[in-house]
């Protein structure tokens, strides 16, 4: 947006008219936004590449701290257990203190818990500043699209959430063979250091380029709301890790996913009350936001087993070391930067709407040729598939993340981007928990203990059959829908 709050945007790019597009003022609110996008992305690449660079280090962890590698999964769930926890909030901090002053606090509070984290001399330490991560990066998220919202035109939202999705695709799949490169030739606590000089010099561009866009808020902290909201999304997040991957006793995953469902209901009837709920439900009036939260929920299902599926794979059954399939599930990231140019340009000429549909079917079956790959394929033909998944996964999620805020007032937004955010969240891990728990099945139906190749060609079935669902979703808008972003024109 301009720097006044009360200034328009400006006309979208499709429909401007040739006096619009000599004003100067589009170009410098381009510049502008995609500047953000590109200091947002780079802040949020850190975060999605530490949520996973550790997983192929634990091990040499645990014998620096004299622990059982099977506990040492605790490091990565608490993590994930803090991101839940606060992200509800962020929201409200961003409309309390500034988007801008709440991102470049989370920047440093997580580069901060990196720099604890690498000196780290205990498996309890570690937890304690794992958490203290989980917090900063439950302010990046959610806050750092909030910024992008507030700072770009409607016109330029598609091309700017091209490069916001891009680290939760690069990330998850650079993360396991750069941590067990570090860990392997270096030390496992450069897996943290490395996060030093990209929050250091994100601070110092947050601080020069990005415009703080606010919407003053006095409405005071839902403390209740927090409460039930945190117990309810750290006890489902824990249920979904443990769930189906033995690392916790099978009563209590089931009791912790009883008392999260719990502790959701009561949050719901809370937040039918309260007049300004950190998750605010009501947002789910919006079509376009509906679409995307339920289309984008299921896509986000089977798209986020694949970094838990594909590398075991890879290495369980082809008998690959973890630097070959790190470098196989790559191609799967390579292809989502290939779509980025692109992406525009087809919503432009088919909608959201279509676009979503079909590519989301493409997608879907995709996802299901990776149930076909055995020792006797070439590599060439195994790129291919995972390049062209990339591709076109990264188009959904740019136009779901596009989507999603088409509709919603301007004084909404933070609220809007908590919920999305939480949603998101706990859709990633539900795939991991979907994936696990598929394979799980597969082995006891076969009476193993081992997972075989079928039984993750089994998984990788489920799993699109979930991302697949995701696709029709899309019929509940007309063909028309959020045209402003996309430029598409065509009657119903």
């Amino acid at each position: 947006m301009t720097e006044s709050d009360s200034t328009p945007p400006p006309a979208p790019l499709a429909t401007a008219t040739g006096a619009a597009r000599s004003s100067p003022v589009v170009p410098v609110e381009r510049r502008r936004a995609r500047l953000t996008a590109m200091i947002v992305a780079c802040a949020l690449f850190m975060q999605n590449l530490d949520s996973t660079v550790i997983a192929t280090a634990l091990p040499t962890m645990a014998r620096a701290f004299g622990a059982d590698p099977v506990h040492m999964n605790v490091a990565l769930t608490a993590y994930l257990l803090s991101l839940a926890v606060f992200i509800p909030a962020s929201g409200w901090m961003a409309d309390r203190f500034g988007a801008r002053n709440v991102f470049r606090v989370a920047i440093a509070v997580f580069t901060l818990a990196s720099v604890l984290c690498g000196s780290a001399q205990s498996l309890s330490s570690l937890v304690v500043f794992r958490v203290l991560q989980g917090l900063g990066g439950a302010m990046m998220l959610p806050v750092g699209r909030l910024l992008l919202l507030r700072n770009t035109p409607k016109s330029d939202l598609v091309a700017v959430m091209a490069w916001f999705t891009t680290p939760s695709l690069i990330g998850p799949v650079v993360g396991p063979p750069l941590g067990g490169f570090l860990t392997t030739y270096f030390s496992w606590r450069l897996v943290f250091d490395i996060n030093i000089p990209i929050g250091i010099i994100g601070i110092v561009l947050v601080t020069l380029f990005i415009e703080d866009v606010r919407e003053p808020s006095d409405s005071r902290f839902d403390w209740v709301g927090f409460a039930f909201a945190g117990l309810s999304l750290g006890c489902l997040m824990f249920g979904l890790e443990t769930v189906g991957r033995g690392i916790a006793p099978e009563w209590l995953t089931g009791a912790t996913l009883g008392v999260g469902l719990l502790a959701g209901l009561a949050y719901a009837l809370h937040a039918r009350r309260h007049p300004a709920p950190l998750l605010d439900f009501t947002l789910l009036r919006y079509r376009t936001f509906l679409v995307s939260v339920i289309g984008g929920t299921l896509f986000r299902v089977g798209v986020g087993a694949i970094p838990f599926l594909l590398p075991m794979m890879l290495q369980l059954t082809f008998g690959q070391s973890a630097v070959q399939s790190g470098l196989i599930t790559f191609a799967s990231a390579a292809g989502a930067l290939v779509m980025k140019p692109v992406a525009m340009a087809v919503l432009r000429r088919f909608g959201f709407r279509d676009t979503l549909l079909c590519n989301g079917i493409l997608s879907a079956l995709l996802l299901a040729l990776c149930a076909g790959f055995n020792p006797g394929w070439p590599v060439v033909a195994i790129y291919a598939v995972l390049l062209a998944g990339g591709f076109f996964r990264s188009l959904q999620f740019t136009a779901y993340n596009a989507l999603a805020f088409d509709d919603i007032p301007r004084t909404r937004m933070s609220a809007a981007t908590s919920l999305y955010s939480t949603i998101q969240q706990v859709s990633l891990t539900l795939g991991i928990s979907v994936g696990a728990a598929s394979l799980t099945v597969a082995m006891a139906l076969r009476g193993e203990t081992a997972p075989g190749l079928g039984d993750f060609s089994v998984a990788f079935l489920v799993v699109a059959l979930v991302s697949l669902l995701a696709a029709p979703t899309s019929l509940g808008m007309s063909r028309n829908a959020a045209s402003e972003m996309s430029g598409h024109r065509q009657r119903d």
